[in-house]
């Protein structure tokens, strides 16, 4: 594996990072919060233009598309850069990807659309879902780097915004499936209903999913809430699938009611763990 930049050192990000170095990688690292969340083994740099200065491939690990275009925009304007192409790990939509595809494209740069699904728990367990699309060439040149941060790795289309789609449909069925959860239970418990009794039978059912079979069994009802997802990032997430949708002109009437759940949640407890949709549909 050639040298590899790091930037975004988030609850995911310095996991995926950590994975790279664990699998051999030589791994330069940056965030603006510091050196704090690097992980062993990799070498932190105070500022991009050095990053970008050592590196062929560049990993990001960013919270949305604003901030993922300005650090491309910063490697781009960097003097005698050595990047040749970036991965986005991020969820930034599809708009956002294929603004970033173009802007890197016009710099001679590579890009591959590289969202994630499975939480910091999957990233450390390598088991996390890596969607990813690109030009053949590109996905070719980022496979050895995919395959570093992840052991599940499904390469979707050929073009950047592609694994975003999927990567938003996924978020939003997860959030819907999240929130119904919440109400279900909610109403169960109501009439006297045992919660873990309901979560045994409902994942023997056919109203089984992520929801009750892992975010319910192990942070609601263990009261830990730590799954490591923001419910802004889930709001932010579900907002873009909304707006894909619409502009698609696809269905997109549960969705505006999903969007506008998480919205509310994320207004009155910002920056809480998504898990904690329960208490709040419930308080």
């Amino acid at each position: 594996m050639t040298t590899v930049g790091f930037v975004g050192l988030g609850d995911m990000g310095s996991v995926l990072a950590g994975n790279l170095v664990a699998t051999g990688g030589e791994v330069t690292t940056h965030d603006i919060a510091g050196p704090g969340r690097s992980p062993d083994g990799a070498q932190f740099v105070d500022d991009l233009a050095t990053l970008a200065q050592r590196c062929e491939i560049v990993v990001l690990s960013l919270p949305d598309g604003t901030v993922t275009e300005a650090v491309c925009a910063a490697i781009i304007g960097t003097p005698e850069r050595n990047v040749r192409l970036v991965i986005d790990t991020s969820t930034v939509g599809l708009e956002a990807s294929e603004r970033v595809a173009r802007l890197l494209a016009a710099a001679g740069i590579g890009y591959v659309d590289a969202p994630v699904s499975g939480g910091a728990a999957g990233a450390r367990a390598r088991t996390l879902a890596v969607m990813y699309a690109g030009s053949p060439a590109a996905c070719a040149a980022a496979e050895p780097v995919l395959a570093g941060l992840s052991d599940r790795r499904y390469r979707v289309g050929d073009d950047p915004g592609m694994a975003q789609a999927l990567k938003l449909a996924n978020n939003f069925l997860s959030a819907t499936a999240l929130a119904a959860t919440s109400e279900a239970i909610a109403f169960g418990t109501s009439v006297g209903l045992d919660m873990a009794t309901m979560l045994d039978v409902l994942n023997a059912s056919s109203g089984q999913s992520s929801a009750t079979s892992d975010k319910f069994v192990n942070h609601v009802i263990t009261g830990r809430f730590s799954s490591g997802f923001l419910n802004t990032l889930m709001a932010k997430d579900v907002r873009l699938y909304l707006d894909a949708a619409r502009a698609a002109n696809t269905p997109a009437a549960v969705a505006e009611t999903t969007v506008e759940i998480w919205t509310r949640f994320a207004a009155e407890q910002p920056a809480a763990d998504f898990t904690r949709i329960y208490p709040f549909t419930t308080g």
